[in-house]
């Protein structure tokens, strides 16, 4: 992903509420979000080039994940591990996180830099290998790009705000969308600045970017209702910001909230 909006026990009647957009290169081959036999099972879609995954959930425990990269290209390793399989191997840890992630720190300097969430509606954790510390994510409406949590960039204090004022309005999965394909431009003062240029901070700082190399791949809504219920939508786009298809998942979990 490169952009995780989320309000954590802001709503009485969903406990979690997740909108979040995965950029990526047009070229690179992608399968769409589907039930998949891991033990647990997940719902997740699928990176073709590395075979990881950006975000899922197991639909037994509600146990959640979602990763955004970190940006800096001065530090870039290369050749390294796929920091989709992180996303892959908390899902498949069961719902002991606190565990996952000391075994996670241990191997995390391997990896260029990332940002992970895991855990349930009712503890989330957050962990980057920038800080090598992880903390339990407070309730409240939080933002997450190709910085650390809540870092101030332009799309994420927007995205929250709009959330924030989405869910006083009672809105709804539609509604959720429609936030996420917001292509305003902040100002060029506004922009942070991370090694890669004038031209590529513009390009990637709406929080739905079209561009005909590199875009907004996929959105995707995960609502989790305090009975145990979950609905999990995603949307695929081309380059040019339209609909390629939609796929979405319901389930009822014993591990309510």
């Amino acid at each position: 992903m490169c952009l995780i909006l989320f309000a954590v026990q802001q709503h009485p009647d969903w406990p979690l509420i997740v909108a979040a957009n995965r950029d990526e290169f047009h070229r690179r081959p992608t399968e769409p979000a589907r039930l998949r036999n891991a033990s647990p099972p997940v719902i997740a879609g699928k990176d073709l080039q590395e075979g990881g995954t950006w975000m899922g959930i197991a639909p037994e425990t509600l146990l959640f994940a979602a990763l955004t990269n970190y940006r800096d290209p001065f530090s870039r390793k290369d050749p390294a591990p796929s920091r989709g399989h992180i996303v892959e191997q908390a899902l498949g840890s069961g719902e002991d996180m606190e565990s996952f992630l000391k075994k996670l720190k241990n191997e995390a300097s391997a990896f260029n830099g990332f940002n992970l969430i895991c855990g349930t509606p009712e503890k989330l954790f957050y962990y980057s290998n920038q800080t090598e510390k992880s903390l339990v994510i407070p309730s409240g409406v939080h933002g997450l790009s190709n910085h650390l949590l809540d870092t101030p960039w332009p799309k994420v204090t927007r995205g929250c705000s709009m959330l924030d004022q989405a869910l006083g309005k009672g809105a709804g999965e539609e509604d959720f969308f429609l936030l996420l394909q917001d292509r305003s431009m902040p100002e060029d003062r506004d922009l942070p600045d991370t090694g890669m240029g004038l031209e590529w901070e513009r390009i990637l700082a709406p929080l739905f970017i079209v561009n005909e190399l590199y875009g907004t791949r996929s959105s995707t809504v995960l609502r989790v209702h305090r009975s145990g219920e979950f609905f999990f939508t995603e949307i695929s786009w081309d380059e040019r910001g339209r609909e390629t298809g939609r796929v979405r998942f319901t389930g009822q979990s014993d591990a309510k909230p």
